[in-house]
C-alpha cells in the first residue's frame, strides 16, 4: 500500500512537471512573440510611413535627452564653469583691440578648421556603419586636390589665403620634380588627423552606453541585451578584421575596459595608423603620372571608353587650370561629375539626418512599450 502511494506521488510529481514545463515553454513562446510584434512596430515607425507620429516622437526624445543633458551637466557644474570662464576670457581677449589680436586670429582660424574636420570625422563613425561616408565626399577630394595642385604647382608652399578654400600656386613657383609624397603628406597631415581623431570620438556613444547599462545592470530579457550576447558568441575565434568590429565600443563598454586604454588605442589606430595609410592611398591615386596613366587606360576600354575619357580629361584639365592659374576664375561649364557628387552629397546629408530622426522616434517607442509592461506587469 505505501509503495503503490508513493508511486502514484512520484506519477502526479511527473505530470506536474512536465506541466510546469509546457507552461514554462508556452510563456517564453509568447515573450517571443510580444517582443517581435514591438520590435516590428517600431522598426515600422519611420518617417515615410508614419511621419507624424515619427516627428511627435523625435521631439519628446529630443526633450527627454536634452533634460538627462541638463542634470548631468548640473552634476559636473565644477567644470561647466570652468569652460564658461575660459571662454568668457576669450572672448575679452577676441573683442580688445591690441598687438594680440593676429595671435588670437591665428588661433581661431586654426581651431575653426581642426573643429571642421573633427566634426566630419565624428558623423563618419557615430552611426556605426550607417553614418556619413565623409572621408569620400570631403576628406578624400580635398587631399586629391591638393596632391593635383602640388604637381601643378611645383610646391606646396600655397599661400594663406585663400588656402584652404581656394589654393592658388605661389607668385614664385617652385622647381620641377621637387614634388615628393611626404611633402604631400605633410601639407594634409593636420586635417587627416583630426578627422581620424573624430572617427576615434564617435566610437565613445556605445562605449558609455553598454558600460553605463553594464553598471546598472542590463535586463537579460531585453532584446537588444539577448542581441548582443549572440553577436559576441558569433565573434568568438573570428578573426580580426571582420564585419563586427564595428562594435567594438560596445564590446568594450560591456567588459568594462578601461576608458583611456578604449580610447588611445581607438585615437592611435585611427588618427595615425589608419589615416596615413588612406591619406598615401589617395595620394598615390592623384599622382600627375598616375592619373594620366588612368585615363589612358579608361580610353583603352572598348566601346565605352572613348566616351568615358573626355569627360574625366575634362574634369582634370579644368582642375589644373583653376588650380594653376592665380586669382583665376573658375570656367563656367559646370562637368556632369561635379553635379553628380553635389547631388550624392545632398542625399547622404538628407539620409543622415532621417537616419537620426527614425532612431530617435523608435527610442522614445521603446520606452513607452517598456512601459507598458511594467504596468502590465504590477497589475
Amino acid at each position: 500500500m505505501a509503495a503503490n502511494g508513493a508511486k502514484c506521488e512520484q506519477k502526479q510529481q511527473k505530470r506536474a512537471g512536465a506541466k510546469d514545463k509546457q507552461n514554462g515553454k508556452a510563456t517564453d513562446s509568447s515573450v517571443r512573440e510580444r517582443r517581435q510584434r514591438d520590435k516590428e512596430d517600431r522598426l515600422s515607425l519611420v518617417v515615410w510611413r508614419r511621419p507624424v507620429t515619427t516627428l511627435h516622437y523625435f521631439l519628446l526624445e529630443t526633450l527627454i535627452k536634452l533634460k538627462e543633458w541638463t542634470v548631468k551637466l548640473w552634476q559636473r557644474r565644477g567644470t561647466v564653469c570652468l569652460v564658461l570662464l575660459l571662454c568668457s576670457l576669450f572672448s575679452i581677449a577676441y573683442s580688445t583691440e591690441g598687438a594680440h589680436q593676429q595671435y588670437v586670429q591665428y588661433l581661431e582660424k586654426r581651431f575653426l578648421w581642426c573643429a571642421y574636420w573633427v566634426g566630419l570625422g565624428i558623423l563618419s563613425s557615430v552611426g556605426l556603419g550607417t553614418g556619413l561616408h565623409t572621408f569620400l565626399l570631403y576628406l578624400g577630394p580635398h587631399i586629391a586636390s591638393v596632391t593635383l595642385a602640388a604637381y601643378e604647382c611645383s610646391s606646396t608652399d600655397f599661400p594663406e589665403p585663400p588656402y584652404p578654400d581656394q589654393i592658388v600656386c605661389p607668385q614664385g613657383g617652385g622647381v620641377e620634380g621637387s614634388i615628393s609624397l611626404f611633402s604631400i603628406m605633410s601639407k594634409v597631415r593636420l586635417e587627416a588627423c583630426m578627422w581620424g581623431a573624430g572617427t576615434a570620438i564617435g566610437e565613445l556613444p556605445p562605449y558609455f552606453m553598454a558600460r553605463a547599462a553594464r553598471q546598472s545592470g542590463a535586463d537579460p530579457e531585453d532584446e537588444d541585451y539577448e542581441e548582443f550576447e549572440e553577436m559576441l558568441e558569433q565573434a568568438e575565434g573570428a578573426q580580426i578584421p571582420n564585419p563586427l568590429f564595428d562594435l567594438a565600443g560596445i564590446t568594450c563598454g560591456h567588459f568594462m575596459v578601461p576608458f583611456w586604454t578604449f580610447f588611445g588605442a581607438t585615437l592611435i589606430g585611427k588618427a595615425i595608423v589608419k589615416m596615413h595609410i588612406q591619406k598615401l592611398f589617395v595620394i598615390i591615386t592623384f599622382s600627375k603620372h598616375i592619373v594620366e596613366q588612368m585615363v589612358s587606360l579608361i580610353g583603352s576600354v572598348p566601346k565605352v571608353g572613348p566616351s568615358l575619357q573626355k569627360p574625366f580629361s575634362q574634369y582634370l584639365e579644368a582642375q589644373r587650370n583653376k588650380l594653376h592659374h592665380a586669382g583665376g576664375s573658375a570656367p563656367a561649364d559646370e562637368n556632369w561629375l561635379s553635379w553628380v557628387f553635389e547631388k550624392v552629397v545632398l542625399v547622404m546629408v538628407c539620409y543622415f539626418v532621417t537616419s537620426i530622426v527614425n532612431s530617435m522616434a523608435q527610442s522614445y517607442a521603446k520606452r513607452l512599450q517598456q512601459q507598458r509592461h511594467s504596468e502590465e506587469k504590477t497589475k
